[in-house]
């Protein structure tokens, strides 16, 4: 296999079809909400019960990142991705299967959220720390933006084949686009790495030894990445990202809308018109990192997601709320290139995937405390006023902590811990 692919390197090939890996697991993913009405009206379970098989899924899918990490790190993206979606199409025909609530806890919950951290967060950031030794910003933000992708265009499939033909069948379907679609194309265009075809990475140059410039430099285990502050600094303000937005915005932004006078149709709206501005954000944001650096603007999107939510608390119409979610739409995924991008210049990019992996668990920690409080908050007080206001002052102090960050050189290189 040459190095390229008509002219174009191969990195990009392999990016497209990491693409398409996202895009799929985040579809299925992003469905789940489709069912939750068929599934009460099929087994009458009530909607507390079918909530807990989500919260589950949260936690499985943040569990999965670091494991997912340390396999791409020691046998590469290639099989890990392939098996991850063979695993995710199996789980959802497990799930289309289920007769009790217990299946659906193992089959959904556990088996199709775990399959479904492949096409994540770790594999990204393994495939452009190998492939891209330049705008790896911007690579990051190109892949994520297949998460918005894959839900705008799989769960309306997901409601229309549930409308027609069931859910069963519904989420059949969705299951055989993983395995007749994504896994034949990761299988046949992803590589482990340049060297596996003989190439370099986009961008590099080699050295006087033939080699890859960055090939030789040291890498920082997980062990010698916990030792320093800027692993925690990272994971502290990633800790946030997810709590102002998986936890925080996601779960009650809709409800707290309603209750402020804004119409049910126009909340909904809203919602969606902020997961299109998502693909928007990260593309720019990935592609302001590789121009400017990565602190200052991964400090300024949280700074600016503070005062979106400090808009929110002011929002007693249609109007304002669509601004709202404009503007946190735009800062949504715009974290991740600079955050992903930052970890590889820190830590070396041979461990990127396993650092990233505990980096992103953290992220998913901070979703299932902001999605908590603000339910414990709202019953407690009544409103949730005191919740968005401590996701703003929260986004303040991880626009510090970014700052905080010394990037100038590596820090915990002399480390040269294993794993």
């Amino acid at each position: 296999m040459s190095s390229g692919w008509r002219g174009v390197h191969y990195g990009w090939v392999v990016l497209a079809a990491t693409f398409v890996a996202v895009a799929a697991a985040a579809g299925i993913r992003g469905s789940f909400g489709v069912y939750v009405k068929p599934l009460e009206a099929d087994f009458g379970w009530d909607r507390a019960v079918i909530s807990g098989v989500a919260a589950l899924s949260l936690l499985c899918f943040g569990v999965a990142q670091p494991l997912i990490g340390r396999l791409i790190d020691r046998y590469g993206p290639r099989g890990v991705l392939a098996g991850s979606l063979l695993a995710l199409g199996v789980g959802v025909f497990a799930t289309a299967s289920i007769q009790q609530l217990w299946q659906l806890y193992l089959a959904y919950g556990v088996l199709v959220s775990l399959a479904a951290g492949g096409p994540s967060m770790a594999t990204i950031s393994a495939v452009a720390a190998r492939w891209f030794e330049t705008r790896r910003g911007l690579v990051i933000g190109l892949v994520m933006s297949g998460v918005s992708v894959g839900q705008v265009v799989l769960i309306p499939l997901a409601m229309w084949l549930t409308a027609s033909f069931g859910w069963r069948t519904g989420y059949v379907a969705l299951g055989a686009v993983v395995c007749l679609v994504a896994l034949p194309v990761v299988w046949l265009f992803v590589r482990n790495d340049p060297a596996s075809i003989g190439s370099l990475p986009f961008g590099a140059r080699p050295n006087k030894a033939g080699a890859a410039a960055g090939d030789a430099e040291p890498a920082v285990g997980v062990l010698g990445a916990v030792r320093t502050l800027p692993f925690w600094l990272l994971a502290g303000s990633y800790f946030v990202c997810g709590y102002s937005t998986s936890g925080l915005v996601d779960t009650h932004v809709v409800p707290y809308a309603i209750e402020h006078g804004v119409p049910n149709m126009a909340a909904a709206s809203a919602l969606g018109l902020m997961g299109a501005v998502n693909t928007l954000g990260a593309i720019a944001a990935g592609y302001v990192a590789d121009r400017y650096g990565r602190r200052n603007p991964l400090a300024a999107t949280y700074f600016v997601r503070g005062l979106a939510l400090l808009w929110l608390l002011t929002v007693h119409d249609a109007a304002a709320l669509h601004v709202f979610a404009i503007v946190f739409g735009l800062t949504y995924i715009a974290t991740v290139p600079p955050t992903t991008a930052l970890t590889a210049d820190m830590f070396g990019r041979k461990a990127v995937a396993s650092i990233f992996g505990w980096i992103f668990l953290c992220h998913q920690v901070g979703a299932a405390a902001g999605s908590l409080l603000g339910g414990v908050v709202y019953e407690a007080t009544g409103n949730y006023t005191p919740a968005f206001l401590s996701g703003a002052i929260l986004c303040f102090a991880a626009a510090a902590m970014v700052l905080a960050i010394r990037a100038a050189s590596r820090p915990a290189v002399a480390l040269r811990a294993a794993t």
